[in-house]
């Protein structure tokens, strides 16, 4: 599934994933391949990106979480995520 993240000022990451945990309103939730079509507030806390690497122009915005597994995090304040027929676009602060 192919992933985007966005602040005002640049592009954060664009790629294709496994999966993504994000912090929501009501609690972090984790969005994998053909997930249901879902439109979500995010609240302040790290989006977890599972992949297996992150290209090199984007790897300095993440924090590797694990050193087992490709988890890499990424911190924002608010944001929003549109996801839909393997799409994501969040759009972070």
């Amino acid at each position: 599934m192919n992933i985007k993240i966005l602040t005002p000022e640049f592009v954060v990451f664009e790629g294709e994933v496994n999966s993504v945990l994000l912090p929501g309103k009501n609690g972090d939730f984790h969005i994998m391949k053909d997930h249901a079509a879902i439109v979500a507030s995010l609240v302040g806390g790290k989006v977890k990106v599972y992949t297996n690497e992150i290209a090199e122009n984007y790897a300095k915005h993440f924090t590797k979480e694990n050193e087992k597994e490709s988890v890499f995090s990424f911190p924002v304040k608010s944001g929003v995520i549109e996801f839909n027929h393997n799409k994501g676009i969040i759009l972070a602060e």
